[in-house]
């Protein structure tokens, strides 16, 4: 395979969550073409598993869509040095209000490829305790719980959509449900 050379990386826009840069590349004929770069700070996401089994979602509004979604609780890296499970276990509380010890690494996912480098870790959360929720000033958060089979049936008929959590999901049912 030839090789691709970044020539350049300009930032266009600085955000809160993502930075947008122009990069230009040197292309294996030689051609050189300018793509869009989005560059993202990380994110972590929980799968949170009651006693009996069920999965613990949170409903809220996301902007980008105008309406409501039903997703596993994640959030951003407070920086880059934070470890993703000191993130996810943080997520879990803030957005259900409880809390887990019992936290381990499902999944691995990059949401868009083409032109963003969101790389988000999802983990699973057993041994859930109760605690409080503590959101943001700009969060407002619902906590329900579902069976799998719930959510599969919703992923399937589309009315869970969401990237990192229909990925989750079905990790999650392949590794813990299915022989």
């Amino acid at each position: 395979m030839e090789r691709f050379e970044r020539l350049s990386r300009d930032l266009v826009q600085k955000g809160a969550i993502i930075d947008y840069y122009k990069d230009t590349v040197k292309v294996p004929n030689g051609n050189v073409v300018q793509w869009d770069f989005i560059q993202h700070k990380g994110a972590a996401a929980v799968i949170p598993v009651t006693d009996e089994g069920k999965i613990l979602m949170v409903r809220q509004y996301r902007n980008a869509l105008d309406r409501e979604t039903l997703e596993i609780p994640a959030g951003g890296l407070n920086g880059a040095e934070e470890p993703t499970r000191d993130a996810a276990i943080r997520e879990l509380e803030e957005e259900t209000g409880y809390r887990s010890t019992e936290v381990e690494l499902l999944i691995t996912i990059r949401t868009t490829v083409a032109f963003c480098n969101e790389k988000i870790d999802i983990y699973v959360a057993r041994n859930l305790q109760k605690s409080h929720q503590n959101l943001d000033e700009d969060e407002y958060i619902d906590v329900y719980e579902y069976s799998m089979d719930e959510l599969l049936d919703m992923i399937y008929t589309g009315k869970i959509e969401d990237g990192k959590t229909v990925s989750g999901l079905l990790a999650y049912d392949t590794k813990f449900r299915r022989p």
